[in-house]
Formats: structure tokens, sequence, C-alpha cells
């Protein structure tokens, strides 16, 4: 079976940033960098048998994910649930994002994340942090599921001394950059996983992933709040201090590494937003329920890639302002169902 890696393929929205902020000068914090659109590299595999649940045609209308649980492009439908009803127990490991409407994507951000599109978004259970190694373990301990990766025999890493994407034989969930390097310690974000795989994760858990709707309405406080980031507006609080596991210095020469962490960091070292969320952006991007698909209503069809990707949000520890700034809230990204990447994981939500 003839399995290729498309590499090289420039993304310009998702694993990228935007340009929301004034031109800065030189010496300037990340903050106050030129945010320009950049490009990273993205990777999805090409295999004559694709293990998809669907293909998605040119020009294919989809927006039925969306639909299917609750969320509107209009500002009427049901309650939303914005408060609990009384005696409702929150699921251990999640919180409550209240239903409201929000204003989705950036005016300013790359062609990707625009227009602005007004959602209306029921409430919701969501994880408060992405699916740890510990917890994708007990599920591969019960139910014994193999990841694509596992079947493939190899996974997508990123070499940073030689600054290119390629395959790492055994690299899967549980040894994300091979066995060389180690196992993934179980208070990380699982990676290496396919949005296929997630399928299934969520079907033993009883839950479901987000749309893209609901989470960047998780990501904006519930409230529709404009910040840039989930915590506000800066990347570093007043003492210097990272608010996320993010790149520090150019990608991919230099990390300074000021974040403590290289690559992946434990869950919620970095601290929660008004609803209790943590990890909403760095450390991994997060797989969502939809299809890459565009936001103006002239073109809803899927995003013209080479092939059909689902949306992924909240971009990673590789990310850096001047290359890519995917971990503001409107960024966003994609890749094809069957890809497993060491710097994408994802989070579940529940239906109340």
């Amino acid at each position: 079976m003839n399995r290729l890696f498309i590499l090289l393929l420039f993304v310009i929205a998702g694993l990228t940033g935007c340009q929301e902020s004034e031109k800065s000068q030189s010496g300037s914090t990340p903050d106050e960098a030129v945010e320009q659109a950049e490009t990273e590299l993205n990777l999805s595999r090409t295999d004559p048998v694709k293990n998809t649940p669907s293909r998605v045609g040119e020009g294919e209308v989809i927006h039925k994910t969306s639909e299917e649980v609750g969320v509107r492009r209009v500002l009427s439908g049901p309650d939303l649930i914005t408060e609990l009803p009384p005696d409702t127990k929150i699921p251990e490991g999640m919180v409550f994002v209240p239903g409201g409407t929000f204003e989705m994507g950036s005016n300013q951000g790359l062609p990707r994340e625009r227009p602005v599109t007004s959602r209306m978004v029921q409430g919701f259970f969501m994880d408060v942090h992405p699916v740890t190694v510990g917890q994708f373990r007990e599920f591969i301990a019960e139910t014994g599921y193999r990841t694509q990766a596992e079947e493939y025999g190899d996974a997508a890493v990123f070499d940073l001394k030689a600054r290119k994407w390629y395959l790492q034989v055994g690299a899967h969930w549980e040894y994300p950059r091979g066995r060389s390097a180690g196992p993934a310690p179980d208070d990380h974000p699982v990676t290496q996983v396919s949005w296929n795989d997630v399928q299934a994760y969520c079907k033993w858990a009883g839950n479901r992933l987000p749309t893209e709707a609901e989470w960047e309405h998780a990501a904006r406080n519930g409230r529709n709040s404009r910040t840039r980031y989930y915590w506000g507006k800066d990347i570093m609080d007043t003492e210097g201090n990272y608010h996320a596991n993010v790149w520090q210095g150019t990608f991919p020469a230099y990390n300074s590494e000021a974040d403590g962490y290289l690559f992946t960091s434990p869950v919620g070292e970095f601290g929660a937003n008004e609803l209790g969320l943590t990890d909403m952006s760095g450390n991994v991007w997060e797989w969502c329920a939809d299809w890459y698909v565009s936001y103006d209503p002239n073109q809803p069809g899927r995003i013209q890639t080479p092939e059909p990707e689902r949306a992924m949000r909240g971009g990673s520890f590789m990310c850096d302002p001047s290359y890519c700034h995917g971990y503001r809230v409107s960024g966003r990204s994609g890749s094809t169902p069957e890809t497993g990447l060491f710097h994408v994981g994802f989070r579940t939500v529940r239906d109340l």
C-alpha cells in the first residue's frame, strides 16, 4: 500500500497566526512583534484506502456536525442553558460551559478566520484539560484498542536539529517521539492520536469532541470575551512568566525554553481561565468535531486543502508568533482524520 507523507504543505490558517497588533520596533516583546501571516508545516498521510468515516467531495457543504450538537448559525433557538438545573452533577474532571451567543473568528486574522460570524451555543460540559497519557492508557488497557500510528508502525515527529518533519519508526501515543526518547509522562497530554482514534476514545468515555464553535465559545469564557488569548491579552504576566507552553525564540532555530518546556508540559501547569479550563492555548493542538470548512457563507464548503481535513484548535508548544501564532483564540488548523502528530491531542465534551 502506498503510504506517502505530504511534506512542505503550507497551511496559512490554523498552524498559523494573524496580524492583530500594530507593527513593533526592534527589540519588542512577543506580544508586540509584527504578527505576519505566518505558515507552519503540516503533515497528512496519503493512502489509497482512507480510514475515514466519510469522504468530502469538492465543493460539498458540510455543517452537519455543528447542527447535530446544537450549534446555531442564527441568533434564535431553544433555551441556551446559561445555568445548570438544580442538583445537576458536573462530571468529574469537567467544567460547565454556559450557553450563549458569541462572535466567532477574527476580522484581523487570516482569511480562514474570517469573516466573523455570530454563533449560538448550547450549554455543555468540557474537560478541564486535554486528555492525558494516563487517561488514554486506561482506555487502551480496558479496550485493547490499537491506534493508527501503531498500525502504521510510525508517526510524524519534527526533528529540531535537522529542522524538518519525518516519520519516526515506533512513535505512537505512549512514545510520541519514538522509544529512544522514552515514554510520555502520564500527566502530559496524549499525542500521536488521529481523529479516528479520538472517536474510539470518545465512544468509550461516553463523550464527544467539541465543535469549533463550542471550543472557541469556551475559550472566550462563555461570554464572548474578545481578548487575543483565552486568559487575556498578553502572553506573559507582569513578572515575566508565560501563560502557556509555547515556543520562545525563533522557530525552528532557537528555543530559550523560558517557559520551562521544550515539548509538552503537564496539563494545568500554566493556570486556568474564568471557567476553570486549562491548556486552551499552547501545549498541544486539539482535534475538533468539524470538518475544516470556511466561515464564509458565500463559500461554505471545505477549505481547499489537498485532502478533506478535520479542524484543530489551540496551538502547540511549537508555536512562535513570528512563525505560528495559532494559540490565539481565533487560530485554527486542520489535518486529515488518519494523521497522528506529536503536537496534537484532544479534549472531550458532554451534553447536559
